[in-house]
């Protein structure tokens, strides 16, 4: 039984003849009559009543009848896939990161994307994770990677990986063991990501903690990019938290004299794709999305030891 033997099937019995079902797939009368035949023979059974003005189905051919159209339809999905993304031959992709995506290998995304599909231009929004839950909300973005929490209605939220969040200072003492919120709070923080301020979702879980422990987060100093508040961090200015793959390529890199410790309880950023409910992407942003995927969940730094599930963010 072969999909060819099936979708003459399928064509014979909506259309009524084999000429028409032959003229519907491009192939003669004679091929479609002979196709038809080879499956009853294979079957053991006869499909079609022949001889009056329109084929008729016999009751073996109406019970195989659904069945063939739902292997045809498959077949047919499969096929429109695989068209859709071999054949990105124009159009623009365009898929939202958050802020630190480099140095996940998020690097490559672009010249990777643009190495299989030269013909398809691709529009890349690096900002922090809440903005780019918004603008994938709004429909500004047709996806995106984030770290949770996000905050936006209507999005369908995949969960991914993560990566644990540690405590940065230049005082040894401030990390000889595990930081609690009371701790943290207490502390002369740097924080980055100014101009999302709270929305942040780092900031966001370092809030619900301190809400329940009943203190107060106060940053000393606030600026936009991570490698600032390292650098501030670096000469003294106060302490601030950062994932462990950002904060330890930085430090190695930029040579600053800085030490760690992990939260308590462990703090975690949860990366995830993020995409607006009941819709479809276009083929080029989803061919942007697996790549990107496929990227992230190659960092051998992140815990991708359990499945996890996925999610509604909070309303």
């Amino acid at each position: 039984m072969t999909l060819t033997q099936l979708r003459a099937l399928v064509a014979a019995a909506e259309l009524g003849s084999f000429t028409a079902a032959g003229t519907a797939l491009g192939y003669t009368q004679a091929a479609i009559s002979e196709l038809v035949r080879r499956l009853e023979e294979e079957c053991g059974l006869q499909l079609f009543h022949r001889g009056g003005r329109r084929l008729t189905l016999t009751p073996a051919g109406a019970q195989l009848l659904p069945h063939a159209r739902q292997t045809v339809s498959a077949a047919r999905n499969a096929e429109d896939t695989v068209k859709a993304v071999r054949g990105l031959t124009g159009g623009v992709a365009s898929f939202g990161l958050f802020r630190n995506a480099d140095f996940y290998l998020l690097a490559e995304l672009g010249e990777r994307f643009a190495s299989a599909h030269p013909d398809v231009r691709v529009r890349l929004v690096g900002v922090n994770a809440a903005l780019v839950a918004e603008a994938v909300a709004a429909g500004d973005l047709e996806a995106g990677i984030v770290v949770l929490p996000v905050t936006p209605a209507g999005l369908e939220v995949t969960p991914l990986a993560r990566d644990e969040v540690l405590y940065v200072s230049a005082d040894p003492a401030h990390v000889s063991a595990p930081v609690d919120i009371t701790t943290f709070a207490s502390r002369r923080l740097v924080f980055y990501d100014a101009h999302v301020g709270w929305s942040d979702p780092d900031r966001l879980q370092l809030a619900e903690r301190a809400q329940v422990a009943g203190v107060r987060l106060e940053p000393f100093i606030e600026v936009e990019q991570a490698q600032a508040a390292l650098h501030l961090v670096a000469r003294g200015v106060g302490d601030t938290f950062l994932s462990r793959a950002v904060a330890e390529r930085l430090i190695r890199t930029e040579g600053l004299h800085l030490h760690t410790t992990t939260f308590d309880p462990p703090l975690h950023n949860t990366f995830a794709l993020i995409r607006r409910r009941h819709t479809q992407l276009s083929p080029a942003t989803s061919e942007l999305a697996r790549l990107a995927v496929d990227l992230l969940l190659t960092n051998s730094m992140l815990d991708q030891r359990r499945p996890l599930p996925a999610r509604e963010p909070r309303p």
